[in-house]
């Protein structure tokens, strides 16, 4: 009887490590996701990009951000925008491509957001398409004589991020 009780603790101890551990791995998977909430109901996530874009003639390098938002009141209710540290030569909207995991290339208008360092696609489509996704690939031009900007992002825990917006703003997934 004693023995029974001894593998009976041992099973409970296991089933409680494994799930600290499911508790834990969840964690880990939004870890490179930050999320915020503003006084004016705007719920996001942001994330960084894996690669790096070289600015300033070649001294400085950054990763640009993607964010996925949510607004509690208000049209459009979904949007994602890219946060760039040098600024696109467009006024209003820029030809993005976009690639999701191994699918074929999109040409999408965005629009250019404040001081032309923000790029943004409105709806939840764009959100939806990304919520099983492990890869995006976003390329754009700086300018005519600039080059291209390319921003690459390891999905990772994105449908957590998304649910979690949805529920701080009291909304349906996209």
């Amino acid at each position: 009887m004693r023995q029974f009780f001894g593998i009976g603790s041992v099973a409970a101890a296991a089933f409680l490590l494994a799930s600290v551990c499911g508790i834990a791995q969840a964690d880990t998977v939004l870890d490179n996701w930050r999320f915020d909430k503003s006084s004016d109901g705007l719920v996001t996530a942001s994330l960084y990009a894996t690669n790096k874009l070289i600015t300033g003639g070649g001294a400085l390098s950054y990763s640009p951000v993607l964010t996925i938002a949510c607004r509690t009141a208000g049209e459009p209710r979904w949007s994602e925008w890219l946060q760039l540290s040098d600024t696109v030569s467009a006024s209003r909207t820029i030809a993005m491509s976009v690639t999701v995991d191994q699918s074929g290339k999109l040409n999408e208008s965005w629009s250019v957001g404040p001081r032309s360092r923000m790029l943004v696609r409105d709806g939840a489509d764009g959100i939806r398409r990304l919520i099983s996704a492990d890869r995006l690939l976003l390329s754009w031009r700086f300018g005519l004589l600039s080059g291209r900007g390319k921003a690459e992002f390891d999905l990772a825990g994105v449908e957590e991020a998304v649910g979690r917006i949805a529920t701080t703003c009291n909304t349906k997934l996209p």
